[in-house]
């Protein structure tokens, strides 16, 4: 598979404090990439650079060939990256399907001018979308009401709406139960092999990147530890002691 988005010697500073530094990264067309790291070692400025939150001080960063570091975040989304975030951020009062629709582009026209626009077409689409996150229950349902999983499903699925090439995932599971966690994981296997969607996802729990990685990054002190299989990673001595707290 060829480079979707590819990050070369990618380098962020804040003040005094390099947060990233001399990052390479790969994400494959229709690949499933995994970041781990402690915390503070730089994943989620990586993140933010990525889809244009923060100007880079060195590096590139292209996205299908394209070189989009001095783009803007709505050009960046334009192009098909899109992310999620640690916080989960819906509308509380707000459907799920009002989520939705107000996730599209151009849905800053207003609620009532972009479903005059397209209602049909989008509305049906955002049911299915629904249905896909297993969410059709709760279709009138406010933000506010669901459970915190079910609102990570939500952002996932709002996040779908902007027709993603690429979705970054800042912990997904982080602060889910169990049960929901499962739902979150079959989702994302979903998402990325029916949609053909990549997904580049930071996440602290190994058993779901074992599920569902390619190929994992380690960062550490804003920096590539280790890269490999979620197998070769969860073996790799440097990791154990830099990340896994030393029991491999």
């Amino acid at each position: 598979m060829t480079e979707l988005l590819a990050v070369r010697g990618v380098t962020k500073r804040f003040g005094g404090v390099v947060a990233n530094h001399e990052i390479c990264l790969q994400v494959p067309h229709g690949g499933i990439v995994g970041l781990i790291g402690p915390n503070g070692s730089g994943k989620t400025t990586l993140f933010n650079s990525i889809v244009g939150y923060h100007p880079i001080d060195g590096g590139s960063i292209a996205f299908d060939g394209r070189e989009i570091s001095r783009l803007r975040v709505p050009a960046i989304a334009r192009l098909g990256l899109v992310r999620t975030f640690q916080q989960t951020r819906v509308f509380g009062k707000m459907s799920c399907l009002q989520n939705l629709l107000v996730s599209v582009p151009h849905a800053q026209e207003g609620l009532a001018a972009m479903c005059a626009r397209q209602a049909p077409a989008v509305t049906e689409r955002a049911r299915q979308i629904l249905r896909m996150a297993g969410l059709q229950d709760c279709v009138e349902q406010r933000g506010a009401d669901l459970s915190f999983g079910q609102q990570k499903l939500l952002e996932i699925a709002m996040a779908l709406m902007n027709e993603p090439r690429l979705l970054l995932l800042d912990e997904p599971t982080a602060g889910v139960n169990p049960v929901m966690i499962d739902s979150l994981v079959a989702l994302l296997r979903d998402i990325n092999a029916r949609l053909g969607i990549a997904l580049l996802v930071i996440e602290h729990n190994m058993r779901v990147m074992m599920q569902l990685a390619d190929q994992v990054y380690c960062l550490a002190h804003g920096e590539v530890l280790a890269q490999g299989s979620p197998a070769q990673i969860t073996a790799d001595r440097a990791v154990i002691e830099a990340y896994l707290g030393g029991q491999p």
